[in-house]
């Protein structure tokens, strides 16, 4: 398969669109890593296994994408998007939450911190790679 990177980005002139995960399952942040990184025009941009660690990475690592599960070892997405939200920092990414939790609370509660998409990990990853790899292609505004 053919990996696109940073490099590769460059030379054609596209700006590509960085991914910051956080996601505390190894087994499925090497899946998503793997798999999101052969989408032409993505790149990831970091990871983090919990929220405190989330946080400082945010802080210093610029993306446009944000995707993060709700459970996480340390922590909980929740609280990392509430912590955002009151930090009034400009956090103008795209927030998606990938989880196992689908249900309607978390749902309302992730669109009152900013959460665009919400993906069931069981059974929508392919929905998540589909509107990635839209996003990658170049849209205005990713």
């Amino acid at each position: 398969m053919d990996h696109t990177t940073t490099s590769d980005i460059a030379k054609s002139g596209a700006t590509p669109l960085r991914i910051f995960l956080v996601e505390d399952s190894v087994a499925v942040r090497d899946l998503m890593i793997d798999t999101l990184s052969e989408i032409p025009g993505v790149v990831f941009a970091g990871f983090a296994e919990g929220e405190g660690d989330a946080l400082k990475k945010i802080d210093a690592e610029p993306f446009d994408v944000l995707i993060l599960d709700i459970e996480l070892k340390e922590g909980n997405g929740m609280s990392l998007l509430r912590t955002l939200a009151e930090s009034h920092k400009p956090l103008n990414s795209l927030k998606i939450i990938f989880s196992n939790n689908v249900s309607n609370a978390f749902r309302r509660a992730g669109a009152k911190y900013g959460v665009r998409f919400f993906f069931d990990k069981s059974s929508e990853f392919t929905k998540l790679r589909d509107l990635l790899a839209a996003l990658g292609t170049g849209l205005p505004d990713h």
